[in-house]
């Protein structure tokens, strides 16, 4: 698993897959390359201050720490959005939100649409 770190990955994986729940929203994107799983997190200042975005922040890295050999998939971007929620949700209630999320994201089908663009079964 490798870290995304330039604004251009992070806007493209936000135009794939979103899958929101109370403490974060999970957005992912299938790449073109066979690469190792790449995971971004971003928390807005709406959140809190520097210490609370800090909090969610490293809450999120450790979720996917925990999980990520069984549920990340290669060649794919993923971005967790920090939400407010997640300061005070249990860590818990974090992991079976995000193992909820990654089978959502993963069950959804893509299919091409008249203008080339890609969109998502409901």
């Amino acid at each position: 698993m490798q870290h995304l770190r330039k604004r251009a990955d992070f806007l493209a994986t936000a135009g794939g897959v979103k899958v929101p729940s109370a403490g974060f929203v999970l957005q992912a994107r299938e790449r073109s390359d066979p690469g190792p799983a790449r995971v971004g997190f971003t928390v807005s200042r709406k959140v809190g201050n520097a210490v609370e975005r800090n909090r969610v922040r490293r809450r999120l890295r450790a979720l996917v720490r925990l999980n990520a050999e069984r549920a990340l998939r290669s060649g794919h971007d993923y971005v967790l959005v920090g939400r407010r929620a997640a300061l005070s949700a249990g860590f818990s209630d974090l992991a079976a939100d995000y193992d909820r999320a990654l089978s959502r994201i993963h069950s959804k089908r893509r299919e091409p649409t008249s203008q080339g663009r890609l969109t998502r079964d409901p």
